[in-house]
């Protein structure tokens, strides 16, 4: 995402600008772009006890973030939580413990997603830190979804910290219009730079 993001650039223009930016990406940079990330789990921006829950996503495609993500805070103890897309239209995701990628299969959309018993939407309320895909962020701690709402939907009544993963050119100042029902975010993860505190 250019640097020079803007209000009048409207959102669809801005997610299209992204997608085209990361099919681009070559795999041997995106591969070192989410060995980065991985490693910012070892430095998480709040404090999680062994066994405490800590909400994440399976990356698809160039989508910055890996299992590797996912391994790391499995691997430090903590259960990780992974969403679960409902059939019908938009609503609260629901949620699924990761237990490793073999467990892992590609359901609506293609996205991944563990195989194991389905939770409900309210399992998220028991998540210490919450990792969210997005297209983009900025400062204020508006986050560029794709569009659907699912996150917004789930987010809304979400008491802890939630993070926006992006790549470096795609955290910018402002710009990013918020709308009524969207949710900001807590912090925004991008791999040359980690967790930055954003919003108020």
């Amino acid at each position: 995402m250019a640097s020079d993001t803007t209000p009048s650039r409207s959102k669809s223009d801005l997610r299209r600008a992204v997608l085209e930016a990361r099919a681009c990406m070559s795999p041997f940079v995106l591969a070192q772009v989410n060995a980065e990330l991985a490693e910012w789990m070892y430095r998480l921006p709040v404090d999680v006890a062994d066994g405490e829950v800590v909400a994440a996503y399976a990356a698809s495609g160039s989508e910055p973030g890996s299992t590797a993500i996912l391994d790391v805070l499995v691997d430090r103890g903590f259960t990780v939580l992974l969403p679960l897309v409902p059939a019908g239209d938009p609503t609260r995701l629901q949620w699924g413990e990761y237990r490793g990628e073999l467990e892992l299969e590609a359901r609506r959309w293609g996205l991944l997603e563990p195989t194991g018993p389905t939770l409900g939407p309210d399992a998220i309320h028991r998540a210490r830190l919450v990792l969210v895909p997005a297209l983009g962020a900025d400062r204020t701690g508006a986050r560029l979804g794709r569009g659907a709402g699912y996150y917004d939907r789930t987010l809304a009544a979400v008491d802890a910290p939630v993070v926006a993963v992006v790549n470096d050119a795609e955290f910018v100042d402002d710009g990013i219009e918020q709308g009524e029902y969207d949710v900001p975010v807590s912090w925004v993860l991008t791999p040359g730079s980690g967790f930055t505190a954003v919003g108020g």
